[in-house]
Parts: structure tokens; sequence; C-alpha cells
């Protein structure tokens, strides 16, 4: 029976590493020690400790060692492992396979793809380096269960071998909220738990933050892992030159896919600052509409309304019926919150109301748009408006968006106020409820 250990919370996780304090083992600390016979004789040293990589198991188990035998690297299986103690690792029998070791899928080494390398702490959504990780028996099985981000186990694995075993934990986190990165040699990529979706409740800045600390390959797996839409709200969130470096490490095909699913403005305003050159080979080789529609919003300056606009907008006549427009929606292949409302216009394409998906979403099917339609008249501006003319349109209709209008009254985008804030304050980032009056 394989025991699975899910801790629900950080309080959780603390009383376990706690209650394990006693029984921790260092990572670090193994490396060298001896390996030995029932009767103590020495048959080699621990090279390294080999755990399963498994998405459902929120504590790895050990899988067996690395040991090194005179000038070779062989494998010792857990099987073979009678005891673990923090001066040496005591076998069964002295029987070795002496073929030299070779990584396999779905395990990974601790020492030569986890310690010293960056992890992702998903309770604190920052990147952190492993100083040490400790194991320690759990459910019958030796498991990876925590990891030390502090520097005095650096200190100790510099200072005298006799201190390199002594476990002070300085910095320790939960293994259960650690995402963790496996080595190519493996064949590991990001251990992101389908069952946990522990990335997936980090919000889209957060995930920008990280990706901006993780190195060059860190940060392809994580996007990897992300679903094409989250990835691309986390590159939406990134400053403009950490982006530029992002889609310059990326094939063309990956950084076009990227670029693509980001919101017109986003692209837009991530593409400004991009080398001419690269942003025309990205634009030329992302679907026309993508390109069509981040074109336009370039073609603006970015301190007018139609150069910070999102040109992804939804629109509808007043006579179609309210199932109409959600049947609509649903095929759309967009995000609700990126679109914000159904802008109702006439049988010319003019604007003439602005209505809230909420609003939408409550109405009888069977009734008209035209009949949803309240006073005060929606207010636009145009793509040329100063961005002090978009704020105060926006605080006059007090709303959260305001939609931008060409000189026909058609509209051509929408601006959010989050959007808004971000062209008057670039240091900052601000995010409103967009479904909500």
């Amino acid at each position: 029976m394989v025991h699975k250990f899910h801790i629900p919370s950080s309080r959780h996780r603390k009383s376990r590493l706690k209650e394990l304090e006693g029984s921790l083992l260092s990572v670090a600390g193994m490396v060298g020690r001896r390996i030995v016979n029932q009767d103590d004789q020495e048959l080699g040293t621990v090279a390294d400790l080999v755990f399963h990589w498994d998405f459902k198991e929120t504590y790895p188990p050990l899988r067996g060692l690395i040991a090194k035998v005179a000038w070779r690297k062989v494998w010792i299986s857990r099987a073979n492992i009678k005891e673990i103690t923090p001066s040496k690792v005591v076998l069964g029998n002295a029987r070795l396979d002496l073929r030299e070791f070779k990584p396999r899928k779905g395990e990974v080494r601790l020492k030569d793809e986890v310690l010293d390398h960056q992890l992702i702490d998903v309770d604190g959504a920052r990147v952190v380096r492993a100083s040490d990780l400790y194991i320690a028996p759990l459910g019958g099985e030796t498991r990876l269960v925590g990891v030390d981000v502090g520097y005095k186990p650096l200190l100790r694995r510099l200072g005298p071998t006799r201190f390199m075993t002594k476990v002070v934990p300085d910095s320790v986190i939960d293994w259960a909220t650690i995402q963790s990165f496996g080595g190519g040699e493996s064949g590991n990529e990001l251990r992101l738990s389908a069952t946990r979706n522990e990335l997936r409740r980090l919000r889209p800045g957060e995930l920008a933050d990280l990706l901006e600390d993780l190195g060059r390959p860190e940060r392809q797996e994580l996007l990897n892992a992300l679903s094409p839409e989250l990835a691309a709200d986390a590159l939406e969130e990134m400053e403009p030159k950490q982006l530029e470096g992002l889609l310059r490490e990326s094939s063309l095909e990956e950084a076009a896919n990227y670029v693509s699913r980001m919101e017109p403005d986003e692209a837009a305003d991530a593409l400004r600052e991009v080398d001419p050159v690269l942003k025309e080979e990205l634009l030329a080789n992302i679907p026309k509409e993508s390109a069509d529609n981040i074109t336009q919003v370039l073609d603006y300056d970015e301190e007018r309304a139609g150069g910070i606009m999102n040109t992804l907008i939804f629109t509808a006549y007043t006579m179609d019926n309210v199932s109409k427009v959600k049947q609509k929606l649903k095929e759309m292949d967009a995000d609700p919150s990126s679109i914000g409302s159904v802008i109702i216009v006439d049988e010319e394409g003019k604007v003439l109301y602005d209505l809230y998906l909420s609003n939408l979403l409550k109405a009888d099917d069977n009734q008209k748009l035209q009949e949803l339609m309240k006073p005060p008249a929606t207010l636009t501006v145009s793509p040329g408006a100063s961005l002090q003319e978009v704020v105060e349109t926006l605080v006059e209709s007090r709303s959260s968006s305001v939609v931008v209008a060409d000189e026909n009254e058609q509209p051509i985008g929408r601006i959010f106020a989050d959007d808004l804030l971000d062209a008057l304050i670039p240091s900052g980032r601000f995010h409103f409820p967009r479904l909500l009056s």
C-alpha cells in the first residue's frame, strides 16, 4: 500500500516538521558517508541519493543510492538498505551491482539535481535555493520532507567534516509546498502536481515575479507547465525588459505563441520595448487577426487612449435576444473577464450602450438587449483622447471601463481601470473586478 500525505495548511506543515525534527537527516551531510555491510566493513561511500519523482507523491520516497566504489559509481537499491544513520549506511548484504549507474526517467538525484538548485516556494510565492535537503522516515518509507533555504547549512558544509552530518535546521520549508525542477538527463520536468495544482493557485503577478527570478531553463519549464492562458496572463505582468529577455531566449515559435495569447494591449505594450527586427518577426509568426489587433494598438501613441486600449471587444445588436448573445459568448475563444461587457450597437454599428456581463447573466433568455438598456447613456472616448480625458470619462461614467470609438462612433476597443492606472503609474499593477458594475 502506498502512503500519501497531503497537508492542508502551513500550520499543519510546521507541526509535521516539528514532529520529524529528531529524525531528520541532512542530504548534504549524507554525501561522502560510509556504506558498510553488517560487519561494519566499508564497501564504498555515498555519492548521491535517488528519489522517485511522482506528481501524486507529496513527499518523494527513496529509491536507492549511488555509491562510489573505487573509481565506479554503482547503484544500490532501497531493498538492500538496512539502515541509514547520520554517519553511515548499513546494507542488508554485500552484493553490489558493479555496472555503471545510468539516470532513469522518473527518478531524481538530490545532490546533482536539487541541492543548490532553484526551487519554487508556493506558499511564499518566491524563488529559493536549496542550501540543504532533509529526509526522514515517514509512512514506512524514507522520504524527502523539507528544504533548508538559510545560510547556516552552507557554512556547515564549508566547515570540518564532523559538522556535516549535524542537522541544525535554519529556514526549513516543508516539501509539500515546494515545486522543483528535475535534470535533463533524468528526463524530468517541473514537479507540478495535477492533483494539488499548487502553482495554479498563484496570481499572474506572483507567477511573473517567479519568472523574473528564475534562470533560463527553469523559466521555460515553468511556462511549459502552465496552461497557455495562465502563462499569457503571467507574461502580461512581467517588466518589459524582463519580458523581452524571455522572448529572446525562447524559440521564435514559442515566443510567437506567447505573444498571440496575450491581450492585444498588453502584447503591444510589451512589443513597444522590443527590438524592431524581433518585433516584426513575432508579428509575422502569429495569426493575422492577433497581429492586426496588436498593430492597431501599436499605431497609436501610448499616451493616448488608442495606445492602451484592449481591442478584444464583443458587440451585439439591440434586437438580439439574451439567449443568442450568451451562446455567442460561450463560442468565443476568450476569457469573459478580458471582454468586460457587451457593447450594444445600432444597425450602423454605432455604440448605444455598454451592458455589464453580470446584468446579461441575470436577464431572461427571451429578452431583447434593447430592453436591458437603461439611462444614463454610455460615454465613449476617441482613440486620440489623452489619458486625462480617459480618467475624466471613467469617473463621470462611474464604470470600471470605458469604450473607445472611432470617428464613425463604432467601437474599436476598451480601456479597463487597471490598465489605465498601469499607464499612469507604470511601477504599480492594479486589478479591479471586470464583471461587476
